[in-house]
């Protein structure tokens, strides 16, 4: 989850949405034939989306005309489980592929982030063997489906962490979820340190536990992506206020990974761009810098200094406001920088950048900016959340200000609307809408899971993805 803005006055984004005439006003820069190549996302569109959004008349999710959705969970309701109510704040999530399972068919599983903090109304509840610090009131639940998308089971994952932010799916088909915090003991209640990766199993979370690996650093995370050939995880960090986040690689020790692997230790590095000491100066899209360096991290449990404040030498390490999503395709691992603003201390303003890196070539390209040359002017319009569609392009979690949208991006670099968060939290006057996160689909492609943040809800969308 971003940090939110409020803004004191109407916008023009608010109004169209209340009368419905809300159009796509995301500027998009960018070629995106090299972002797809090699992936499994086949397909093009050849035009701009699916067409307009249609209102939802139950006012929960707006889609275009011949798609539909299911409530899957939502906050409050009681877990299957029988473990308590469902918990709030729902973030990053994965759908994973079951095992066959008679009449029900071929199964399917999510494991979805509960971005808690201390306090939160609703709490992951804590399960034994599934809990790291009882003081902590986040963690992951997951969730079985059958191949109608019907839920067959509803769980904790795991319980006794704190702001389970975003993270991502392994090659070995595990869920690596991540804390976004960096609060140690005795702060705000906690009993254990907290700011680390833990691994989930999301067909028996039990066999995972709940083991932090802290070889894989202590700080604000938000989100991984594995490199299936090479095991290396990349990961981001989400800090919004100077001195920004970095850009990290873990070398495992365990390379092959499966489940515990990383448990096994590795090196913590960060990226260092040389002569870019913050990447938010770099506007022009294909910009491209090679020899990039990594950096070994001093300190990855951060015992006495935040890692993105340790000393990495004379030439300094490369910073960046807002490192959000993360995900591997092709033979690169693209992320997200959610918005830059020079008055927070940003070299300078965007409203969301998305970097590959092509670690054989040792290659950082900038591959998409988003405004602000646009009708938008409100800095928290910006990309949060990304996964590849099996329509062929990117489907991008809004997190900012306004209505709020899952976006599709083609391979041509078109900007058009897929969803439309219908849940007002404020007035007639004054709306407010949720943020979305979380976009994943089922490993058959017809399925797009998404969550709200708030009020926490997980729906499936289903219709003409391959149109």
């Amino acid at each position: 989850m971003s940090e939110n803005t409020t803004a004191g006055a109407t916008s023009r984004r608010q109004l169209l949405a209340r009368t419905g005439a809300l159009g796509v006003s995301i500027a998009f820069a960018g070629n995106l034939t090299e972002l797809f190549a090699g992936t499994a996302a086949a397909q093009d569109l050849g035009h701009r989306g699916y067409g307009p959004l249609v209102p939802d008349p139950d006012g929960l999710l707006d889609l275009p005309e011949g798609f539909s959705y299911r409530v899957l969970s939502r906050e409050g309701d009681p877990l299957r489980s029988g473990e308590g109510p469902v918990p709030s704040n729902h973030d990053g999530m994965a759908a994973f592929a079951g095992r066959n399972s008679g009449r029900h068919g071929r199964r399917v599983h999510l494991v979805r982030n509960h971005e808690n903090r201390n306090n939160a109304t609703r709490p992951v509840p804590t399960v034994p063997g599934l809990t790291y610090d009882p003081a902590g009131k986040g963690g992951c639940t997951a969730l079985t489906l059958d191949s109608r998308n019907r839920v067959l089971s509803e769980r904790v994952a795991i319980a006794g962490t704190a702001v389970n932010c975003a993270g991502g799916p392994t090659p070995w088909g595990t869920w690596l979820t991540c804390e976004e915090t960096e609060d140690k003991a005795g702060t705000n209640g906690y009993a254990k340190d907290h700011g680390f990766i833990f691994e989930v199993d999301p067909d028996d979370p039990h066999r995972s536990g709940a083991v932090p690996l802290t070889a894989m650093g202590r700080f604000q995370h938000e989100a991984i992506a594995v490199d299936p050939r090479r095991g290396i995880v990349y990961e981001t960090e989400d800090a919004f206020q100077k001195p920004f986040g970095l850009f990290y690689r873990f070398l495992p020790e365990r390379p092959r990974g499966g489940l515990g692997s990383l448990r096994a230790g590795g090196r913590l590095q960060a990226m260092r761009v040389p002569g870019v000491p913050d990447l938010s100066s770099i506007q022009e899209t294909g910009a491209c810098f090679d020899g990039v360096e990594w950096v070994d991290v001093p300190d990855p449990l951060a015992v006495q200094t935040p890692i993105r404040l340790q000393d990495f030498g004379p030439k300094g390490i490369t910073h960046a406001q807002k490192l959000e999503g993360c995900y591997w395709g092709g033979r690169s691992v693209y992320f997200v920088s959610s918005f830059a603003r020079s008055a927070e201390g940003s070299a300078a303003d965007h409203f969301g950048q998305i970097w590959r890196y092509d670690p054989g070539e040792r290659r950082l390209t900038l591959v998409i900016v988003f405004g602000p040359d646009t009708d938008v002017q409100l800095p928290g319009e910006s990309p949060d959340n990304i996964c590849l569609a099996p329509s062929g392009g990117l489907m991008v979690c809004e997190d900012g200000n306004g209505a709020q949208h899952v976006y599709g991006v083609t391979r041509r670099g078109e900007v058009y609307a897929m969803a439309r968060n219908a849940q007002n939290l404020g007035t007639p006057e004054e709306p407010e809408w949720g943020e979305f996160a979380g976009v994943t689909f089922s490993p058959d492609g017809r399925t797009m899971y998404v969550n709200c943040y708030t009020p926490g809800t997980t729906f499936a969308v289903t219709g003409p993805w391959r149109r």
